[in-house]
């Protein structure tokens, strides 16, 4: 199969892999219907987190059941379905407790590649939801936005405890935190402040739910959400970003009792502890438990109740996934699609 493998920062190549194989009776191979490039995969891209040779590349997937392994029993083959960035079992007290990103058995897709034509997806029968029929064509985008993004802005929202009557502020306008703002929307938050300085963002921010936009960042951001809030803060605080300012950021424009929900992954983010003491704000996140709302994600984009399939601006063949990374690393591109 073709799939696509980092061989160095900014080195990415689209390249024969051998087909994956069961490797275990609660495995499932997919032939993927659509991927794509995540905002976690430019880290690496950009030599932030080390590349120790070719790897495989990609995390976020959608596509048809062509084999299961002899102990899978909730999908079968020719199924379409939609999977989480960790394989899990869905069964263990973690998973139990709503946090199947953290399952005892997980295993992270990033190290299996998604981008590429097939795919081996571990723990299936935890992993996978099938969707009620074959989607049309024009759903497939959202149903794979629900696979991470959509499942990770959503976590972050319900995270940060937005919900009716709350204002609820987000630190991060690349995909995740788009569709936090979405999800804030679904979950009722009164008043949203998406804090971007880029207009098409700006313009999906609105589209998707925001009535407030900020283009300050740091303290001046911070001081600009405390002016929007009587100078409280928000309620409720959607960091996006993993970075000592975003993640300060968010914490600085959060009320006292106030909620920040955390689910950009973290890079060299250190946390001041009096002033965090001396804040009295909540904070949850982490890798978000996107297997959790894949049910209720799914049921909304089949009833087409959201369209969270528009944070994709660009969409290439899967030969084109160098040009893909370098798009987004530019900030030309949102979030690319792939079609395999």
């Amino acid at each position: 199969m073709r799939g696509t493998v980092l061989h160095a920062p900014g080195d990415v190549r689209v390249e024969a892999r051998d087909d994956p194989r069961l490797e275990q009776p609660t495995d499932a191979i997919i032939r993927v219907a659509a991927t794509c490039v995540c905002g976690s995969d430019l880290w690496p891209y950009r030599g932030i987190e080390a590349v120790n040779g070719p790897a495989p590349m990609g995390h976020e997937y959608v596509g048809v059941i062509e084999e299961v392994g002899a102990d899978v029993t909730t999908v079968t083959p020719g199924q379409f379905v939609v999977g989480s960035f960790f394989a899990s079992d869905n069964t263990c007290d973690i998973c139990q407790a709503g946090y199947q990103s953290r399952c005892v058995h997980a295993e992270p897709m990033g190290t299996i590649g998604t981008q590429a034509q097939l795919a081996r997806i571990p723990l299936a029968d935890g992993t996978l939801v099938a969707t009620p029929t074959m989607p049309e064509p024009e759903l497939i985008p959202s149903l794979l936005a629900a696979s991470d993004v959509l499942g990770t802005g959503w976590f972050a929202a319900v995270a940060a405890a937005a919900g009716p009557g709350k204002t609820v502020a987000v630190v991060g306008d690349g995909a995740v935190g788009l569709l936090g703002v979405l999800a804030a929307r679904q979950l009722g938050a009164e008043r949203i402040i998406a804090m971007s300085r880029h207009e098409p963002r700006q313009k999906l921010a609105r589209e998707f739910g925001a009535t407030d936009v900020v283009t300050e960042r740091g303290d001046e951001g911070v001081a600009r959400i405390k002016d929007l809030t009587s100078g409280l803060g928000a309620h409720s605080v959607i960091e996006a970003v993993g970075t000592q300012e975003s993640m300060m950021q968010a914490i600085g424009s959060t009320r006292p009792g106030g909620h920040v929900g955390y689910v950009g992954v973290a890079h060299d983010v250190s946390l001041p502890g009096e002033k965090l003491f001396f804040s009295s704000v909540h904070l949850h996140g982490g890798p978000a438990p996107v297997r959790r709302f894949l049910p209720e994600l799914i049921q909304l984009i089949w009833d087409r109740k959201i369209n969270p399939g528009k944070v994709f601006d660009l969409t290439l063949p899967l030969e084109q996934a160098a040009e893909a990374y370098h798009a987004m690393d530019q900030r030309r591109a949102i979030k690319t699609l792939l079609t395999p």
